[in-house]
């Protein structure tokens, strides 16, 4: 080992040469790669480091929220006169038409119609952008998540998330720029929010909600120092194998995401600890004090790593059974409902009264709708329909009350301006600064996308 007592610097200094302090990691190797010349550019030095967007934003950030198993869109948010009025009737081959078991009433200046399921959505329908002309590519679990996440309902594909930390990368290099809080394995499992062939750093970091929600992130070394050292050692081997293999810009993203984890250390229990927040703010979202369980605690994270840079937060209400995957029972939704709507209020007014709504996109979908029919006359349950359902926007840059797009009379088909998966995605990058087309990872001799080789940007859903 070189003897370091010649050049003036001191144990301390010694040992944070070696690691680059830790925290200044990336202009280490900015300075690395700068150096050979071949991977030069500072967004392959830190791949996480803020993007210029395309064109000017109307959001900064994405709240994206997914109910799990399929939510009724002839219950919840695309009322059907007719189908109340028809209960029983018969249509496609002998099906009977099912009227819902909630009422819908009308709900803000707007008076957009929401039904009695979810009462508290209702009271926010004037910031909201309604979308009842959704169309999936498939009517099973695992490929209809699949396509409402990646685009693609036959291949794993990146997911959104992926795609967006990977255009824009993010504010604050102390958290993961995709952050996925989801208390039971949704269906797909972790491609939900994988990064497939982007570059691993971009993949969405799974958080359960509970007492420790990012297992191992206390450091085991007996001491601070003793921290530092193994780190020391850990990069000194790093950096020299990135000195061997330079052009590998994946390597440089691995070795960002060891210096995203240390920093993690010092700012992630502080943005998941809700004990500095007031009584108020823990009742919007329905939350007792020390609870760390729940969709309303979920919801409180997010809006608290929204604010802190975090570029895109998923919530996964529930996983791939106990959801809304209604075949039986209707009434199943019941709780699932209760579950989420006080929650999903509680966000939508504290990020406006924040200020922090003029420039979050919030997301809500689910990954198909059910039938309104049956098989049987009396049955109180409905199966899977990929041909319609209902999603929703709001915040940065959306026309809030208002609806887009419609279905016929029973919620059956859809009559007019249809939103598919892709043209869901493509406005949802818009509001980003991202012209879907434009955004782009060559792999296996190809461009790929997340809106593949289709997807228009809907501006009617833009204020």
């Amino acid at each position: 080992m070189a003897d370091h007592t010649q050049c003036g610097c001191t144990r301390r200094q010694t040992l944070r040469s070696l690691v680059g302090a830790s925290l200044v990691l990336p202009a280490i190797l900015s300075d690395l790669l700068g150096a050979g010349g071949a991977t030069g550019a500072s967004a392959e030095a830190n791949p996480l480091a803020p993007k210029p967007p395309h064109f000017p934003p109307r959001a900064k950030r994405v709240i994206f929220l997914h109910m799990s198993g399929g939510v009724s869109h002839v219950d919840t948010f695309d009322p059907k006169p007719k189908l109340f009025a028809d209960h029983g009737k018969t249509v496609l081959k002998n099906k009977y038409l099912t009227r819902p078991q909630w009422n819908f009433k009308r709900y803000g200046k707007s008076g957009i119609e929401v039904s009695d399921l979810l009462p508290e959505i209702g009271e926010c329908v004037d910031d909201l952008c309604m979308i009842r002309a959704m169309k999936n590519d498939h009517g099973d679990h695992f490929e209809a998540t699949l396509g409402v996440h990646t685009g693609s309902v036959t291949f794993t594909r990146p997911s959104i998330g992926a795609w967006v930390s990977y255009g824009l990368g993010t504010f604050n290099q102390n958290l993961p720029s995709f952050i996925v809080i989801a208390p039971q394995t949704p269906y797909a499992g972790s491609q939900v929010w994988g990064s497939n062939f982007l570059p691993a750093i971009h993949q969405g970091t799974r958080i359960v909600p509970g007492p420790e929600p990012i297992p191992n992130l206390q450091p085991r070394a007996a001491s601070p120092e003793v921290q530092e050292m193994e780190l020391g050692l850990l990069d000194f081997f790093n950096r020299r194998h990135l000195r061997e293999h330079e052009s590998d810009a994946a390597l440089a993203a691995r070795i960002k995401s060891f210096e995203t984890a240390y920093s993690m250390q010092k700012e992630a229990p502080e943005a998941f600890d809700l004990s500095k927040e007031s009584d108020a703010t823990l009742k919007l979202y329905g939350l007792e004090r020390g609870s760390a369980t729940g969709f309303g605690w979920q919801c409180l994270v997010a809006r608290r790593l929204a604010e802190r840079g975090v570029r895109f937060v998923e919530l996964i209400d529930s996983g791939s059974s106990n959801n809304w995957d209604a075949h039986g029972d209707m009434q199943t939704c019941a709780p699932l409902a209760r579950n989420i709507d006080r929650p999903i209020a509680g966000l939508l007014k504290d990020l406006k009264s924040r200020g922090l709504l003029s420039d979050t996109l919030v997301v809500w979908t689910t990954e198909f709708g059910r039938t309104p029919f049956s098989a049987l006359r009396d049955a109180k349950g409905r199966e899977h329909h990929a041909r319609a359902y209902s999603s929703w926007l709001a915040g940065a840059g959306v026309k809030g009350g208002t609806t887009y797009g419609r279905t016929d009379d029973y919620g059956i088909e859809i009559a007019s301006d249809a939103m598919h998966i892709h043209d869901f995605h493509a406005t949802i990058l818009y509001l980003l600064g991202i012209d879907h087309t434009r955004l782009t990872f060559r792999y296996a001799g190809r461009d790929f996308r997340l809106t593949d080789v289709a997807g228009r940007v809907i501006k009617e859903v833009m204020a």
